[in-house]
């Protein structure tokens, strides 16, 4: 699994705008100097704010903010608002796309990884990130 472009850059983004919480709005160039291109993150942003993690404000001064704390953001709402679901597998997601459906050898491993990346995830949020300790996650154990 390889997240794309777009998973990467809209963390990059959040983080940028993470840091920047205190500040007031940033303009969109202002986040794209950040060495993120300027058009594909105008995309990026509005699948943000459309998840409710980014607000706008209009006018001469505005841009965009982060618009809740960084404690309450996790990688996994990011990566949920750019890239949709996250799984391993395509059955994992629809077991009907799958011929073998129940019969298959794999589908449970995939689900079990899958859960568990997911877990992971939903347990680091941004301001773990910008603490650099991005591994102080939940552990997970699947029971």
């Amino acid at each position: 699994m390889k997240l794309s472009t777009r998973g990467q850059y809209a963390l990059h983004a959040m983080i940028f705008l993470a840091r920047k919480a205190g500040e007031g709005p940033q303009s969109l160039k202002t986040i794209a100097e950040d060495g993120l291109p300027e058009q594909y993150l105008e995309q990026l942003l509005g699948a943000l704010r459309r998840s409710g993690l980014v607000t706008t404000v209009r006018g001469a001064a505005g841009g965009y903010r982060i618009a809740r704390p960084a404690s309450e953001i996790t990688v996994a709402n990011i990566l949920e608002s750019t890239e949709g679901p996250v799984n391993l597998s395509e059955c994992v997601g629809d077991s009907a796309s799958c011929p073998r459906g129940a019969a298959c050898a794999t589908r449970d491993l995939w689900a079990y990884l899958t859960d568990n990346i997911n877990h992971l995830m939903q347990g680091i949020s941004l301001q773990d990130v910008l603490q650099n300790k991005p591994y102080g996650a939940k552990e997970y154990t699947n029971s």
